[in-house]
């Protein structure tokens, strides 16, 4: 068990330090647990190692990546964004609106893809109005964090859990006669757009835009419709008993974004009688991020085999003292905490056979702790510009922009946002879910 531990930790260290190879780490500590299983060290085939993948997970992900692409392509989420912004009467209530409409399409669409769509508005709006774009963007930012985890398409550590606990689209509105985690989150979001408008409260400068962007094409907002409603049916679906039938079973969710999404791709190179949509797409891809997690995957399949989960889970579970609030207050706050200085997916994938494991332990069910540790570690990373990629995405685009973003310019926003959404969340879990 040590020789295991001590990899991860490795592995974790040089992911932290060299984020540029943490695909190429991941794979790699994965071929050495693969070896060590070879050489007889640890019971790990691999065979064992490649069916700890969750491709469905990845399916999903890689589905949703390319409809989210195409839906950029058509501007429809900037159209959306203006059609808002005339509606408000000044800047502080046009931010806190760019915000939560950030926030809603982050429900439904990767957090970075979010900014990427919505930051180009805030930056139009900045300029009419003659005022500083930063705090406008990391508002985005920070929203589009806090929405990733309302629903089991939002962002990729809702997929992970969906994936890992055998949730589907609709357990995360309702499950077991309990209201799911995506209320919590809106209500997290309630709370932290009191904190926006307490903020921007100074910022009382009438608004006079008008809607000018056009939207191109009309099918990719049709697609990300249909994936929900897709992913909804799908979740209606009877468990076969066997066979390829129960394969398919349990890759229907990537399926359905794997096949809208080359419906898009095929009918838009159709349309433009050229395969540059395919090409695009196939580059916008985040395959740092695909081949990440299916590294991930066989490692922490390999610290399992190995005894390191059980091990962490017992230590946590002896931090707590078989007291269920302790341990979820315990995992709350410790996500949140790291998760403001290390990537949350490979922290989510890690802590979710721990979290379990733990739940066993104490013969309770993990419902609760699964989503204190979405929430916190989803959240959490609003707290630090370093936090969350949608975080570095805003201040990239920022800075491509000639704008020089301070720290406390980060934290002024980031904090109060965190701690205000984090609070609601955490207690709404605990009463719906812990008691």
């Amino acid at each position: 068990m040590v020789l295991a531990l001590v990899i991860f930790l490795i592995t974790y260290a040089l992911m932290l330090a060299l984020q540029k190879y943490r695909p190429v780490i991941a794979l790699s500590s994965a071929v050495v647990f693969i070896a060590l299983g070879l050489f007889g060290v640890y019971d790990f085939t691999p065979l064992d190692a490649l069916g700890a993948v969750d491709y469905n997970v990845l399916m999903m992900i890689a589905g949703t990546m390319g409809i989210v692409s195409l839906f950029i392509e058509s501007r429809m989420p900037a159209y959306l964004a203006e059609v808002l912004i005339v509606k408000v009467p000044n800047v502080k209530w046009a931010v806190t609106v760019l915000a939560l409409f950030a926030g809603i399409v982050s429900a439904f669409v990767d957090n970075v893809a979010t900014v990427l769509m919505v930051a180009p508005v805030g930056l139009a709006i900045s300029k009419k109005l003659k005022i500083s774009p930063v705090p406008v963007l990391i508002a985005i930012a920070v929203s589009s964090n806090l929405q990733g985890a309302a629903t089991m398409v939002g962002d990729t550590t809702s997929m992970l859990l969906g994936g890992y606990a055998g949730m589907n689209f609709l357990d995360f509105f309702w499950m077991q006669g309990r209201p799911g985690i995506f209320w919590g989150v809106e209500l997290g979001a309630l709370a932290s757009l009191i904190a926006l408008l307490v903020l921007f409260r100074r910022d009382t400068q009438p608004v006079s835009t008008k809607v000018e962007t056009e939207v191109t094409d009309y099918f990719p907002s049709a697609l990300m419709i249909g994936t929900v409603a897709l992913l909804i049916v799908a979740s209606f679906l009877p468990e076969p008993e066997g066979g390829a039938l129960l394969t398919v079973y349990s890759l229907r969710s990537g399926l359905v974004c794997i096949a809208l999404c080359l419906i898009g791709i095929v009918r838009d190179c159709i349309r433009r009688r050229s395969g540059g949509t395919f090409l695009k797409v196939l580059k916008e891809l985040d395959r740092d991020t695909l081949l990440l997690l299916f590294g991930l995957f066989m490692v922490i399949e390999g610290i399992k085999t190995a005894g390191v989960i059980d091990a962490a889970a017992e230590l946590f579970y002896n931090v707590a003292g078989n007291n269920p609030f302790m341990l979820y207050t315990l995992i709350v706050f410790a996500s949140v905490v790291l998760s403001a200085f290390i990537d949350n997916i490979p922290y989510v994938a890690t802590m979710l056979p721990v979290v379990e494991g733990i739940a066993a332990m104490m013969g309770v069910a993990p419902y609760v702790f699964y989503f204190g540790l979405l929430s916190g570690a989803t959240l959490g990373g609003n707290l630090t510009p370093i936090g969350a990629s949608a975080n570095i995405a805003a201040i990239g685009i920022l800075r491509k922009n000639g704008e020089t973003v301070k720290l406390r310019d980060f934290l002024r926003i980031g904090v109060p946002f965190t701690l205000s959404a984090v609070l609601a969340g955490y207690v709404y879990i605990w009463l719906v879910w812990g008691i």
